[in-house]
């Protein structure tokens, strides 16, 4: 997949963000965190993930049900480890986040 295509695919992404992500954006942007700036839906390497600051190297993954015990997403947390980038986990059990949003 080409550069052209995940960046066309992280637009599409941002306007149509899940109930979760857009609650959380509405408290990442503008510095609202201790002064701390992310973007969302940014591209690193060949994966886009939800939530980046590259000052602090923090990731946020938004994942839901779809993502459990996933092959695919292990392999990419070790790709973002390896490029010094720490994937958050999920502060909620799986189930709770979409009670608490």
């Amino acid at each position: 997949m080409g550069v052209k295509s995940l960046i066309d695919i992280a637009r599409r992404l941002r306007k149509n963000s899940t109930d979760t992500e857009r609650y959380l954006w509405r408290y990442l942007r503008n510095r609202q965190v201790e002064g701390v700036k992310f973007r969302r839906q940014q591209q690193l390497g060949k994966y886009i993930v939800d939530f980046v600051n590259f000052e602090n190297k923090v990731v946020i993954e938004v994942d839901g049900g779809q993502h459990a015990d996933n092959s695919s997403d292990k392999i990419r947390d070790e790709w973002l480890r390896a490029a010094l980038l720490t994937p958050h986990p999920n502060p909620l059990p799986q189930g709770e986040r979409e009670n608490n949003f």
